[in-house]
């Protein structure tokens, strides 16, 4: 089964209180917690989103769209990007998050399991 895990930290916090060196060495840490699952097979995708101040969001109701800059959901930390995971259980899922999480000094994960949105086009 597929597992998301959403990585969640404060922006500002990491723009303005991380070095340039310890930006690096988190990402050294984290290419080679990457390559690992890469390795077993479990990495399935895994992306670093933009700061949100590049956000745009669609807010629909049954009256009107309205497109907003940035991210409309307002909370002390933001989703700054997410790994597709395969794993057999929910506690495989948890212990890569344990493992990308004692890459970085703080923050956040959330483990999602996931379910096939798309139709497979392939069918007839």
């Amino acid at each position: 089964m597929h597992y998301a895990i959403f990585c969640y930290n404060r922006e500002a916090a990491i723009g303005t209180t991380w070095t340039q060196g310890s930006e690096e060495a988190v990402m050294a840490q984290l290419a080679t917690i990457q390559d690992k699952l890469t390795r077993e097979g479990k990495l399935v995708s895994a992306a670093r989103l933009d700061a949100t101040t590049t956000a745009t969001t669609l807010k629909k109701s049954p009256l009107e769209q309205l497109v907003l800059d940035g991210p409309f959901a307002e909370t002390k930390e933001q989703l700054l990007g997410f790994y597709i995971v395969e794993c057999a259980s929910k506690g495989e899922a948890l212990a890569i998050a344990r493992e990308l999480a004692a890459a970085v000094p703080v923050g956040s994960y959330e483990i999602r399991p996931m379910r096939s949105f798309a139709r497979d086009r392939r069918a007839p």
